[in-house]
């Protein structure tokens, strides 16, 4: 089994319970060893703003602000699509901690020769 998992995540605030679906996964990567990345593109880019990550998706559901602070802590890490920050003239130096600007390759790469598992959203 992989030991690292790769979630992409296109959808931003527009539905909030797939982006808490999206954050479940992610936080359960991470919290169970497994080097975790969030692939953001699209409106979920605005998502590694500060304060940007914040609402419930559903009746039950745990406020999104909780499990972005949960992936921080077990080490999640964000790669944000540079082109979709480009087009959303965003200015990437706001990004929050453990986001970085990086697209398709350095997700390669960072992937490496032994794979991940993958989910998108």
């Amino acid at each position: 089994m992989a030991s690292k998992a790769v979630i992409s995540l296109a959808t931003g605030l527009e539905d909030l319970e797939k982006v808490t679906v999206a954050f479940l996964v992610a936080v359960g990567a991470a919290e169970t060893g497994k080097e975790t990345l969030m692939f953001l593109t699209q409106e979920a880019v605005r998502l590694a703003l500060p304060g940007n990550a914040k609402g419930e998706g559903c009746a039950g559901c745990p406020p999104l602000e909780s499990l972005v602070e949960r992936y921080r802590i077990a080490g999640g890490r964000y790669f944000v699509c540079p082109i979709c920050v480009d087009a959303r003239k965003i200015d990437a130096g706001m990004l929050i901690d453990g986001a970085e600007l990086n697209g398709t390759i350095p997700m390669w790469n960072w992937i490496g020769d032994d794979g991940a598992t993958t989910f998108s959203y």
